[in-house]
């Protein structure tokens, strides 16, 4: 470690502290040189958590791109900023468990589970959403999406009315 007063990369570590749950260590030095005492941190440098695209580039994760889709997708729809802020919250939080090891997920998976979440938020903004994240083609596939969407509602409402 580079003395901070005289530039001797000669130290002596005088104490270490494990601080935030062990994510760091904090180190009191001394130089050898002047006597200067300085601190240093230590941190392990996380490998980031990458997306892997429909074409096969990878990325670093972008959670403002999921928030700009949300946001297009739940325009002049009844949600809240702070249901958006949670909803992309889980949805990193899943991709980081997902990823395991290897920090990469595919952004098919990322997208299906903004779906997932958002289809219990507000099913217009779920076929906006969809429309893209599936990449819709023509009005038979909104058609097919929306008659599964109805599907799954009225399976849950029979569900629900059958326990009452």
């Amino acid at each position: 470690m580079r003395c901070p007063n005289c530039g001797n990369i000669d130290d002596k570590v005088l104490e270490s502290r494990t601080l935030a749950r062990g994510d760091a260590v904090r180190r009191r030095r001394e130089c050898v040189a002047c006597g200067c005492r300085f601190t240093s941190y230590e941190r392990i440098e996380e490998k980031p958590l990458m997306v892997v695209k429909r074409d096969g580039r990878r990325e670093p994760f972008d959670r403002g791109k999921i928030e700009a889709g949300l946001e297009r997708a739940i325009q002049k729809r009844p949600v809240s900023r702070m249901d958006v802020e949670r909803l992309v919250n889980e949805v990193e939080d899943q991709a980081t468990v997902l990823a395991g090891l290897e920090r990469e997920v595919p952004t098919n998976i990322i997208g299906e589970m903004t779906l997932d979440r958002l289809g219990l938020l507000d099913k217009v903004a779920y076929i906006r959403f969809a429309s893209v994240c599936r990449h819709f083609e023509n009005l038979d596939e909104f058609v097919e999406e929306i008659k599964r969407l109805g599907e799954e509602s009225d399976k849950k409402r029979r569900k629900t009315v059958g326990r009452g």
